[in-house]
């Protein structure tokens, strides 16, 4: 087992290190196949991982690396069956999009550049899905974010690109102030900081010390989620070239947050209030995620928002303490979001780096009939439509709401379920319009063999987003459970009442998904010719961006300002220059004193011998 855990994460390091002191040499194709090479043994090892991990989990340690003042942090490694399937579906997916993104940066120039961010990318994921320690954990935890502000901004010579990396650098950051306020405090309080030590002592933890920690982790975890009131950064990340957006919503940053909560589950489960914050604040994002897709017309734009309302259900599913029901989105969620992302990719290609839905239309239906299947599949289980994997997995999410007791759980179970309507409006909505629509101001389509090499990677993805949700279906159906099956011991068990809404929520769920497919054809079917709607607060976030601007980053600037002249140059180099005028007048003056002319010595001399006569005057009298 140790083995296999320290391939899996020295492959892809492996990699983004060749591709960083091979770059210079490394001709297209070598450094494709390198990439792609690491990540293929990283999947084999984290395969080899699972097929040999029991029930129990495994700590593995490889020594020491922080040590100060009574405190020591090792290179700890906790092996369970939620890190396993993790650790799959993350080198699964990284695969598939290194695949895609050889064909998809055919043309870049800094292809090894590329694919050095991207192989070390998937190395920092893998060490926040396999970390016990958190000190070691928050080292990955910061690495996806500089990875994520590379790749953003990889296209750096276009200013734009580098406001998008930059600023999901600085709002993620903020969200970390949680994670290190709390890191201090679980040091100080225990002079360690290893996930398995918590969970051994989360029963003797004092409830207020439980709900003050998970609240700073559950603060980190919005930021690195893009969850409210920290995701405004995650639509302008769609800066970077597309396999990077694929990567980071599908299988590494934005799924983070979540699963840090998932590994923390033995301290929430005594604190209450964190539930309830983090459901609550998961079926908003998951509403108001949904409400803004359904007002954007660039193709990576709505995707963006619609990972943002995705990422919701999976809070409302931990917040509710189904980790099970979180991690059986999460995954699902990988595989169609992934292949939605991807699809995407060949559409703006297939346009000449074109976004908007309402400049795409029937010609593209036609001239890639697989382009248009692919990305119906993905379309069908984001919007949960009967029998795919979003349906099974989002439905679970929901049961769990309405299952659980409280107003705060029934309050997302509603806000849960319009996010579900509205998700399949724009789902459809992008569907018709992009492969069905005649539009008035159409795009130049192009054909390229490339665009049909893109496509073959997708496949695997597009049939596990259909089919997966069978890995994982409610019990009423009877059909065995797998997922549950293999992480029970590891999650808590899914709770009876959560059993008995099933039956009630998928059939609720079936509707809502049918009821918004009908509207986007009332709306948007092919026989007629759609006009996008007018721009307003949905198309900027309801303003969520804007009010980050007005009330957290002009008054900084203001206060930056003001400390830079008024305090720094006006009063603080003021003093320093007066100062300096005043010693340097006196050093003048004192050197005139000290001059070779007879008369001024004879003066300065008579002038100390009367200074002294006269304190010697002083002390006698």
């Amino acid at each position: 087992m140790t083995t296999a855990l320290a391939c899996l994460l020295a492959f892809p390091l492996a990699g983004a290190v060749l591709q960083a002191a091979l770059r210079p040499k490394l001709s297209r194709a070598a450094s494709g196949g390198l990439a792609a090479l690491a990540m293929a043994a990283a999947l084999a090892a984290a395969l080899a991982g699972v097929w040999n991990l029991g029930p129990q989990p495994v700590t593995v340690s490889f020594g020491q690396w922080i040590a100060f003042d009574g405190f020591s942090a090792e290179f700890s490694l906790l092996y369970n069956r939620l890190a396993g399937l993790m650790c799959v579906t993350v080198a699964f997916v990284a695969l598939l999009i290194h695949l895609y993104s050889a064909v998809y940066m055919r043309e870049d120039k800094s292809f090894a550049r590329y694919f050095c961010y991207l192989n070390l990318f998937v190395f920092f994921m893998l060490v926040i899905a396999l970390a016990d320690d958190l000190v070691l954990l928050f080292l990955g935890w910061e690495g996806v974010g500089f990875c994520s502000f590379a790749l953003i901004g990889f296209w750096h010579e276009e200013l734009p690109n580098v406001d998008a990396g930059r600023k999901a650098f600085l709002m993620t950051r903020i969200g970390d102030l949680g994670y290190v306020a709390a890191l201090g405090l679980i040091i100080a309080a225990s002079g360690s900081a290893s996930l398995t030590g918590i969970a051994a002592n989360a029963a003797t933890m004092s409830p207020e010390t439980a709900t003050l920690l998970g609240l700073l982790f559950l603060f980190a975890a919005c930021g690195k989620s893009a969850q409210l009131p920290l995701s405004a950064w995650l639509p302008d990340a769609m800066a970077g070239p597309t396999p990077v957006s694929a990567l980071i919503h599908a299988a590494t940053m934005v799924t983070a947050g979540v699963y840090l909560l998932m590994r923390l589950a033995p301290m929430l489960a005594m604190a209450p209030v964190v539930g309830a914050a983090a459901a609550f604040v998961g079926a908003a994002t998951a509403l108001y995620g949904a409400a803004c897709a359904l007002a954007q017309r660039d193709v990576k734009r709505i995707l963006a928002y619609s990972t943002i309302s995705q990422v919701g259900y999976m809070f409302l599913a931990a917040g509710c303490g189904d980790d099970g029901g979180a991690f059986f989105h999460l995954q699902a969620h990988a595989f169609f979001k992934s292949l939605l992302f991807m699809t995407a990719g060949v559409m703006i290609q297939a346009f000449h780096e074109e976004h908007d839905i309402f400049r795409m239309g029937a010609r593209l239906r036609k001239a890639l009939p697989g382009l248009f299947i692919l990305f119906a599949c993905g379309a069908a289980a984001l919007a949960a439509l009967p029998l795919t994997s979003g349906y099974f997995s989002k439905g679970r999410a929901l049961a769990d709401a309405l299952a659980h007791p409280g107003p705060i759980f029934l309050l997302s179970f509603v806000m849960g379920a319009a996010a579900a309507f509205l998700t399949a409006l724009y789902v459809f909505r992008m569907l018709f319009v992009a492969f069905f629509s005649d539009p008035a101001d159409p795009a130049k389509l192009v054909s390229e063999p490339a665009l049909r090499r893109m496509e073959r990677p997708l496949w695997p993805l597009a049939i596990l987003a259909v089919v997966y949700g069978f890995a994982n279906p409610p019990h009423f159906l009877g059909i065995p459970a797998l997922l549950d099956s293999y992480l029970a011991g590891t999650v808590a068990p899914l709770p009876p009442e959560t059993e008995h809404a099933e039956l009630f929520v998928e059939i609720l769920d079936a509707l809502i998904a049918l009821a918004g497919l009908w509207l986007a054809w009332v709306f948007y079917k092919p026989a007629r010719h759609p006009a996008p709607a007018p721009a307003g607060a949905l198309t900027a976030g309801l303003g969520l961006d804007a009010f980050g601007l007005s009330a957290i980053a002009r008054p900084y600037l203001r206060l930056a300002a003001w400390l830079w002249r008024g305090l720094d140059e006006d009063v603080l180099d003021g003093a320093a220059t007066a100062t300096a005028s005043g010693v340097g007048r006196l050093s003048r003056a004192a050197a005139r004193l000290g001059s070779a002319r007879p008369a001024t010595t004879m003066a300065t001399l008579l002038g100390a011998c009367a200074i002294l006569l006269v304190w010697l005057a002083a002390r006698l009298g």
